[in-house]
């Protein structure tokens, strides 16, 4: 559905959003839709053109990419965060495809409708390249931690991400756990290795429900890097 005049104060408050004009939110908003989607709904595919920015409202997002009819997830994105925004601003195919993992509301913008926006109003720009800087970061990141970290290491430290994302020391794992073996760069054997490894630094696991019963204990163990331990 369009974007209703009730919701957009809370789009307006947004990152990417709340320095721009109000001329040109308005216009853009006009333009934009306001959808929610119900769990494993298929998104976007790799190889297609993008004809929208999605930014995630509320819900969670597995982006993956396929090859010889195997899956392995490439990141998982929760509130509030944009996707596939490079594609977008260069007017390019899809690198990878995107479903929800549970119930997810998500603000899509057509694209045009970004790139003219990010031509004409220069606080939209910066918000836009604010947003691919972080991105940026956030691959750096990820491949510090394939290279500097053990298996045990990145999972402590998705752990502790997801527990200060949660608010909460126990929670339930987003998605399968082959896939976030395979997001986190381990074999399902390793991933449940890991995890046995980890109840002597504080973690409990039955199920998909995680516990983490010594956060300190864990981020000790975890070391997090720079711009992960906030």
């Amino acid at each position: 559905m369009s974007v209703r005049l009730a919701e957009a104060p809370l789009i307006r408050a947004l990152p990417l959003f709340k320095e721009m004009s109000e001329a040109s939110f308005a216009g853009m908003m006009e333009a934009s839709l306001l959808q929610r989607f119900p769990a494993r709904a298929d998104i976007i595919r790799e190889g297609e053109m993008p004809d929208f920015l999605y930014i995630v409202i509320e819900g969670a997002i597995d982006l993956f990419a396929t090859r010889d009819g195997e899956e392995s997830t490439i990141d998982i994105l929760y509130p509030v965060s944009t996707f596939i925004l490079a594609a977008v601003m260069r007017d390019e195919p899809y690198l990878k495809s995107a479903r929800t993992l549970v119930p997810s509301q998500l603000l899509m913008v057509p694209s045009q409708v970004v790139r003219d926006a990010f031509n004409r109003d220069s606080a939209f720009a910066r918000a836009i390249v604010s947003e691919l800087a972080a991105r940026y970061r956030g691959v750096t990141r990820v491949l510090r931690n394939d290279r500097m970290l053990s298996s045990a290491e990145r999972l402590a430290n998705w752990i502790l991400n997801s527990a200060r994302r949660s608010g909460s020391n126990e929670f339930e794992l987003p998605l399968e756990k082959r896939k976030l073996a395979s997001y986190l760069g381990m074999t399902p054997e390793s991933y449940s290795r890991g995890m046995t490894a980890l109840e002597q630094h504080g973690v409990r696991s039955h199920g998909a429900t995680i516990t983490v019963t010594d956060p300190a204990r864990l981020k000790e163990f975890a070391r997090p890097a720079l711009g992960e331990d906030s």
